[in-house]
């Protein structure tokens, strides 16, 4: 054989190696017999995404098409396969019972390149477990006591402009409204600055706030590359946080640690906790575990508070108010128990009126069935998992597992007329007879959503000051039925939220 026959030989080996080991990798559960969805070469499971369909409307519709196969549906996320969890029985030993073999998420970060990503959702292994001591005191209820006062504050100042824009429109936005209010309220106990994005809704941290959830570093390409080749980028010390978005954060941080730090502040606030966790200021865990952290992770913790906290509890309030539009009868339900508690603290919404608004709480547990910000809970499998009674269904080792709870959310046979919205879905009777897996708004088990506390908190103050002093209903602007956006990984609506707004 020639060397040019030889050259050609070995180039159309590799080639076919290649092809092979492409199909093997989008074949994979047809090969196992497990049911999943034909998938596109490139894209897998995700064909449609951010043009005809949306995240929360790919997971809806593999739910119901593979509900009743199985415990799990194979799914491709782009071209990784992966288990599409089918029942609350999985769901509960994938997020509970079998937490240590499903204890990572699985996300990129490299927070030796770039601290922002360092944030405990992000973090696996040791380094999470970790983490999540070290902040776990920050969102007692003892600290949510704490906290409340600031957000009253912010409430009422909510409660003023809402007022104002009324007397000069009374069709208003509330969407963007919501998420001023709340980003207030995050730059305030997060950051520890007074960023005015009720007073001004141009300010420097408001849009920086939306930047941080819109601008990506990387083409969806070379995402999908970090993706599948984490280690590789962390050699390569590739970052995803866009520089900028670093900078401003990274800036904030370092002068508000600056200035407390020389003038001796305190505001019993979350920046204040973070604060004595970088000053050792606190006793060692039990197992000896020095709790400090460094400025960077620091900073990493509070960015997360902003992007968790800010966005996900203004949408549930925007969607609230939408649903209570249309529903005047529950508005004016929970209207009329606002007040009454207030009668019982005299004519005031103190943090033990939280726990008194019954209804309230119904209503906001509603919204977040119906509308789950996050509609997907994402796990890596830590070792191989035979499905217990399922032989047949194995979870591989480094395998993504998707738990849909936007979709189970939506179940008939977990939540009678699943499309309707019902308070009573979460009335004292109804709740005692569910399954707490059945309801993953905040998701379940030790990774649970740490802030959950917090975000309610904000949720039912925001919404107390709102309904105490306005009637809100729907107008010609107001987009019913509702249009998801397809260009978010959480649930959002792709308009705002016009609604007619009039004093009571």
């Amino acid at each position: 054989m020639s060397p040019t026959e030889a050259l050609v030989s070995i180039v159309l080996g590799l080639l076919g190696y290649v092809i092979y080991r492409l199909r093997q990798g989008m074949t994979y559960w047809q090969r196992h017999g497990i049911p999943c969805e034909e998938p596109h070469y490139l894209v897998g499971n995700l064909v449609g995404l951010g043009k005809t369909r949306s995240f929360p409307d790919i997971w809806l519709d593999t739910y119901r098409k593979f509900k009743g196969t199985g415990p799990f549906c194979g799914f491709y996320w782009g071209r990784s396969a992966s288990a599409f969890v089918l029942t609350p029985e999985l769901a509960k030993l994938v997020l509970i019972k079998d937490f240590n073999k499903f204890s990572d998420r699985g996300f990129y970060h490299n927070d030796k390149d770039d601290p922002l990503s360092g944030q405990l959702f992000m973090l696996d292994g040791h380094k999470w477990r970790s983490m999540r001591n070290k902040l776990s005191p920050a969102f007692t209820s003892g600290k949510m006591k704490m906290m409340y006062p600031t957000i009253v504050k912010i409430a009422d100042e909510l409660s003023n402009l809402t007022g104002a824009m009324q007397k000069q429109d009374t069709v208003i936005e509330v969407k963007e409204v919501l998420a001023r209010f709340t980003t207030d309220v995050i730059g305030t106990c997060a950051f520890g600055i007074e960023c005015n994005s009720l007073k001004d809704p141009n300010s420097e941290f408001r849009a920086m706030g939306k930047k941080a959830l819109t601008d990506v570093r990387h083409t969806q390409l070379a995402r999908t590359i970090i993706s599948s080749y984490p280690e590789l980028a962390k050699c390569l010390h590739m970052k995803v946080i866009p520089d900028h978005i670093t900078k401003f954060y990274m800036g904030i941080v370092c002068e508000n640690i600056e200035y407390r730090e020389k003038n001796n502040i305190r505001r019993n606030d979350f920046f204040d906790m973070l604060l004595d966790l970088k000053n050792n200021k606190v006793l060692k865990s039990e197992d000896g575990e020095d709790m400090s952290i460094s400025v960077g992770e620091l900073a990493a913790q509070a960015y997360l508070f902003l992007i968790a906290g800010f966005e996900t509890s203004s949408t549930t309030m925007a969607f609230a108010l939408y649903e209570l539009a249309q529903h005047e009868d529950m508005q004016q339900r929970a209207r009329e128990e606002i007040l009454e508690v207030m009668v019982r603290h005299e004519g005031k919404l103190t943090y033990e009126c939280m726990s008194e608004m019954v209804y309230l709480n119904q209503i906001i547990s509603e919204t977040l069935r119906l509308y789950t910000v996050l509609p997907i809970l994402n796990r890596m499998c830590l070792e191989d998992y035979p499905v217990p009674g399922h032989p047949k269904y194995v979870i591989k080792k480094n395998m993504k597992v998707l738990v849909p709870a936007g979709a189970m959310h939506r179940d008939a046979d977990l939540f009678p007329n699943p499309d309707k919205f019902d308070p009573e879905h979460f009335s004292a009777e109804q709740v005692a007879k569910r399954d707490g897996i059945e309801f993953l708004a905040f998701g379940e088990g030790p990774r649970n959503c740490i802030g959950m506390r917090f975000g309610q908190m904000q949720a039912r103050v925001g919404l107390a000051y709102l309904l105490k002093s306005f009637k809100f209903s729907v107008c010609d602007k107001t987009p019913i039925p509702m249009v998801y956006n397809t260009n978010t990984f959480l649930v959002s609506s792709n308009t705002g939220i016009y609604l007619r707004v009039e004093p009571v």
